[in-house]
């Protein structure tokens, strides 16, 4: 697990976002020096329990990622991170590495949204690989040159980002952390 970590880079929830034009919600990861970011687009109910734990709403019964957290903890395994592994055909990949009470590493695949949702809960480190962060960013030149009006995540240049993202106010940022 430790070997390949030259090949990710940390990152941290920057906050929530709803997309302009399809209304879905985002989730912008940014690394410590707010030099790189990636939007992730989720849902609706990965929005919900992200936003929960960012602002420290204690939910009468347990979400489904507290319901991981409490079950990790009772069986004693630790999330010792998450990384988002790949980007392909416009959909992100991410695994929860874990490590059992007896010692065993184990890497359980999930959707990124459950995996930073998770990790926000355990306060795990993010890791995103720099390959999803390279095809990320390529997709989105490659958008804005070809003038793209995708919806999808191909559809905003690394640059419309940066600009939408200095724009917005704090307020913009419902869950700032």
């Amino acid at each position: 697990m430790a070997g390949h970590r030259e090949d990710f880079i940390l990152m941290m929830v920057s906050g929530l976002t709803l997309d302009p034009t399809t209304k879905m919600p985002i989730v912008v990861l940014k690394d410590p020096d707010n030099k790189l970011n990636l939007p992730i687009w989720i849902g609706p109910l990965e929005a919900a329990s992200m936003a929960t734990e960012l602002e420290g709403i204690k939910p009468q019964r347990p979400m489904t990622h507290d319901l991981l957290r409490n079950v990790l903890g009772e069986l004693s395994a630790t999330v010792e991170a998450v990384e988002i592994t790949e980007l392909r055909d416009n959909t992100y990949f991410a695994q929860i590495q874990m490590r059992t009470r007896d010692g065993r590493n184990l890497q359980i695949d999930s959707r990124p949204s459950d995996a930073i949702s998770l990790a926000l809960r355990t306060k795990s480190p993010i890791y995103v690989a720099k390959q999803v962060l390279e095809v990320s960013s390529e997709l989105h030149e490659a958008a804005a040159d070809a003038g793209a009006t995708d919806q999808n995540l191909a559809g905003v240049s690394r640059d419309k980002w940066s600009e939408i993202l200095e724009r917005m106010s704090p307020e913009d940022f419902k869950y700032k952390m």
